[in-house]
């Protein structure tokens, strides 16, 4: 990753990829949603994650831990999500400073907007 490169992984710059999102544009499929996400988290963003978390399962409040340094992304796995698809999924590993985080996430979309619902965390 360039430090110009979103830190999402892909090579457009921030405000070109992700941060078109958290200023408020359509996300187009799971993966870019889970991506964006991600982005939220490096940039402690807790509003954009609530925003985009499904009413269902959203919590109250989310408290980020401001001492978490996110590293990197890599998708592992995308199961549907696209623009034709109600449902996605998206399995992910995201390393911080001192370990990684392994998530296979649940996504539906709610209005016609992609949201997470939930996810597990495997263990192989």
């Amino acid at each position: 990753m360039t430090t110009r490169s979103c830190p999402c992984g892909l090579p457009e710059p921030y405000e070109e990829c992700c941060g078109r999102f958290h200023s408020g544009a359509a996300v187009p499929t799971a993966e870019a949603l889970m991506r964006s996400r991600y982005c939220a988290f490096v940039k402690g963003d807790a509003g954009y994650l609530l925003r985009t978390w499904h009413p269902r399962t959203r919590p109250g409040r989310l408290d980020l831990d401001p001492g978490t340094r996110w590293t990197g992304l890599e998708i592992l796995d995308t199961v549907d999500g696209s623009a034709f698809h109600a449902t996605g999924i998206v399995e992910f590993r995201a390393s911080y400073r001192g370990g990684a985080l392994r998530e296979r996430s649940r996504f539906e979309r709610v209005e016609g907007a992609w949201v997470y619902v939930d996810g597990e965390f495997p263990e192989r």
